[in-house]
């Protein structure tokens, strides 16, 4: 009947509304490269230091618990060498792999801390716009 159809009608229109809507939220959310840049400037000496600090903490602890695996000349070599160390790293328990990452680091804190301001501070930038 017409009026199934219309009420048809309305449903689909709203469903698309709400399709609509969302996906543009979703663009909204994601920032841009050029935001992105724009908020963490790679002359932030700072800044760099305390990214550079934390990708080491974390390289190391890959390197420790075998998950890091590099490609390029020489890689076989490095997953039979890491393979190697992961079988004499079996026996470590969490708390020995834990241990490893110095949480008491100052460096480390500090490192953390400005990351953590650098986006606080983003965040608080995108939510006014």
């Amino acid at each position: 009947s017409e009026e199934e159809e219309e009420k048809a009608a309305i449903v689909i229109q709203s469903k698309y509304r709400g399709y609509k809507t969302r996906k543009e939220m979703a663009v909204d959310q994601q920032p841009s490269k050029a935001e992105l840049e724009a908020e963490f400037s790679a002359d932030d000496r700072e800044l760099c230091k305390a990214a550079t600090k934390i990708q080491a903490s974390f390289r190391g602890h890959q390197v420790r618990t075998g998950k890091a695996v590099s490609g390029g000349s020489g890689a076989k070599e490095e997953v039979e060498e890491l393979s190697q160390d992961m079988e004499k790293m079996a026996q470590k328990t969490v708390e020995d792999e834990l241990a490893d990452i110095d949480l008491a680091d100052p460096e480390l804190h500090k490192a953390a801390t400005k990351i953590q301001a650098s986006f606080r501070g983003h965040k608080v930038r995108k939510d006014d716009h």
